[in-house]
């Protein structure tokens, strides 16, 4: 299929907290690994809570696939000097690409957030920092609803200009369920002369309910037709997984269509849904198109 020539996708996973979560995590990367993503990154839960296993998630998947890693990086509760021995442990275990993040503070999303006395102030100080210590590569953020911190949608622009003139060259953005309200940001960040990929996060809804709540802590809206094609699916698994492959198989063709070309797919640490979605756009496992 032509299509898939085109097409890069990456998958974010977030690291396991139980042996049962680690059982899922490396099954789901078992599976999607075959799709030869761009690359793969592994979250930092929030205030640094998951550094270590994110740490080891990362090394992990440097010694036992092929897989590109690009481990998270928050800058929150932590002083410049903490976070700079992390960035020099993931360049000497083999990373070379970090997504830089401010972070959530400590107490979750809703409390304040106040940098630490001695440490990274925001997102683009964190991405200049990254750069003084190691040559990576840097991916960030974006919001096409605004950070829920953000005063305005042109605040959060000017950081994302802060951020590239930092030196990131590439940004992510939080997942969104109509393609009109990412077109709409995306020509508000070329106005502003930011011309880095904008690529878009996509959601496969693996649990409505869950997503609702997502949505809320991020800002993320969720349309009113979305709840509509869930309701009274609440104890019906199987129905579910349809609805949620159409949903996300609309959102990602509808992208194809209007000319993108790079997604990132939140995985919830589930391939199925990624998986199919994946194959959707025309990507087959590298192993069988050798064949």
């Amino acid at each position: 299929m032509s299509m898939a020539r085109n097409i890069r996708v990456s998958f974010e996973f977030f690291p396991p907290k139980t042996e049962e979560m680690e059982k899922s995590l490396w099954e789901a990367v078992g599976r999607l690994a075959p799709l030869s993503p761009n690359f793969v990154s592994v979250t930092y839960g929030a205030g640094g809570s998951t550094r270590e296993r994110t740490h080891a998630t990362v090394r992990r998947l440097l010694a036992e696939t092929r897989l590109t890693p690009a481990a998270h990086l928050t800058c929150v509760a932590a002083t410049k000097q903490e976070v700079d021995g992390v960035i020099r442990a993931y360049r000497d275990a083999g990373v070379r690409h970090i997504v830089a993040l401010r972070g959530d503070p400590t107490g979750g999303i809703g409390e304040k957030y106040a940098p630490h006395p001695d440490g990274y102030t925001n997102g683009a100080d964190l991405v200049a920092g990254i750069k003084r210590v190691a040559n990576i590569e840097v991916s960030v953020s974006a919001y096409p609803e605004k950070h829920p911190d953000s005063p305005t949608v042109d605040a959060d622009i000017d950081m994302l200009k802060a951020k590239v003139d930092a030196g990131a060259s590439r940004a992510m953005t939080q997942f969104f369920f109509e393609n009109d309200r990412y077109f709409r940001y995306l020509d508000r960040v070329r106005a502003r002369g930011i011309e880095i990929p904008i690529v878009p996060g996509i959601l496969p809804v693996q649990n409505f309910k869950q997503t609702k709540s997502f949505a809320e802590r991020t800002g993320a809206s969720v349309p009113h037709w979305l709840a509509e094609r869930f309701d009274g699916l609440d104890d019906d698994v199987a129905t579910r997984k349809l609805i949620a492959a159409a949903v996300a198989a609309e959102q990602v063709l509808d992208l194809v269509d209007r000319g993108v070309t790079d997604f990132h797919f939140y995985t919830m640490n589930r391939a199925d849904l990624v998986y199919a979605i994946c194959h959707l756009l025309g990507l087959r496992p590298a192993a069988k198109e050798a064949a």
